[in-house]
């Protein structure tokens, strides 16, 4: 299959292009964060200048690029594929700061119950727009009366046609009481994202993960774009939960580690009971780290759940060498009526 080679101009990067792939598509295969909205060709947010080589559109020129700019070597990344090398003048996305904060609607399509006190909401998008975040940020559902809630999505950035959320129900909980007893599919909702800096980092470092419940979506997100990405850092990810029927996603999770050596999956139960047979990890999630490692000084450690849990893991891990400058952490707080 024939490739082209993309230039980024005025920075040290490159890419490469498959025969009839689309360029912006091609860019963020290989971690390159251009920036982008719609990915239709109707928002215009990535269009760009090619300096040098030669595009083509497989549906012809869109709105949201005239025939005067195409003269001028403007082409909306998009929608346009490479018939050559090219050199791009674009603008680079690459911190949290520089992602575009907006309000959408969006459509309630799956609302799927994963246990007896978690579902999965999927959620469209209009036809016209994209959501551009980084892997590990959230949302906030808008709603009435000036309240939000925040929720993390679940998907990874790649896989923008849907945002997945995973919501627990709690007794008097803003959302989650209406999420789970009257919220039906094709039900309008508004959102504004993304928001939040737990990402991943650039870093050559291994990786403990210390998860609690639905402290899994973001996590899932941030393992979905390193697969994605074929990000090779071990990653030792520890879910801690009180019952084996909470490991909601267990299957997925396991099946991360069984496909990629360095992914390690070690589910932690904290009210495991005699009669659930069970042979993994009991206690609190942090105490299974404790255990298991006398140095974390030389890892990266992501910790994202309840607060209870995340001040656990900042008071009890530097006794085997936390490094405060190299944890990341998004504390889910419960917000009533």
């Amino acid at each position: 299959m024939t490739t082209y080679k993309a230039n980024l101009a005025n920075q040290p990067l490159c890419f490469d292009i498959k025969q009839d792939e689309v360029i912006l598509d091609a860019a963020l295969r290989q971690s390159i964060s251009l920036p982008y909205g719609c990915r239709n060709g109707t928002c215009g947010a990535c269009k760009s200048k090619i300096t040098s080589g030669e595009i083509t559109y497989k549906n012809g020129l869109t709105p949201a690029v005239n025939e005067e700019e195409h003269n001028q070597g403007y082409a909306l990344l998009c929608q346009a594929r490479a018939e050559s090398d090219l050199v791009i003048e674009a603008r680079m996305v690459d911190s949290t700061a520089e992602t575009t904060l907006r309000k959408l609607p969006c459509r309630v399509t799956s609302c799927e119950k994963l246990s007896n006190d978690v579902i999965r909401l999927l959620l469209d998008l209009p036809k016209t727009e994209r959501l551009q975040f980084f892997a590990g940020q959230y949302i906030d559902i808008l709603m009435r009366g000036d309240k939000r809630r925040s929720f993390s999505m679940a998907n990874p950035p790649h896989q923008d046609q849907q945002i997945e959320l995973h919501i627990r129900y709690y007794n008097g909980g803003l959302f989650s009481e209406y999420a789970f007893h009257n919220l039906q599919e094709k039900t309008l909702l508004r959102i504004e994202g993304p928001l939040g800096s737990f990402t991943l980092q650039e870093s050559d470092r291994p990786i403990i993960m210390i998860v609690g419940g639905t402290g899994f979506a973001p996590i899932k997100s941030i393992i979905e774009h390193a697969i994605h990405h074929e990000d090779k850092r071990e990653i030792n990810l520890y879910w801690g939960v009180r019952k084996e029927a909470d490991l909601y996603m267990n299957e997925l999770a396991q099946s991360w580690a069984n496909q990629y050596s360095n992914i390690n999956y070690i589910p932690v139960l904290s009210e495991a009971g005699k009669e659930c047979n069970w042979s993994g990890k009991t206690g609190f999630v942090h105490e299974a780290v404790l255990e298991d490692y006398e140095d974390i000084s030389a890892f990266d450690v992501y910790t994202c759940g309840p607060p209870p849990m995340i001040n656990a893991v900042v008071e009890s891990l530097p006794s085997i060498g936390l490094n405060k400058n190299r944890i990341f952490s998004d504390s889910f707080e419960f917000a009533t009526n």
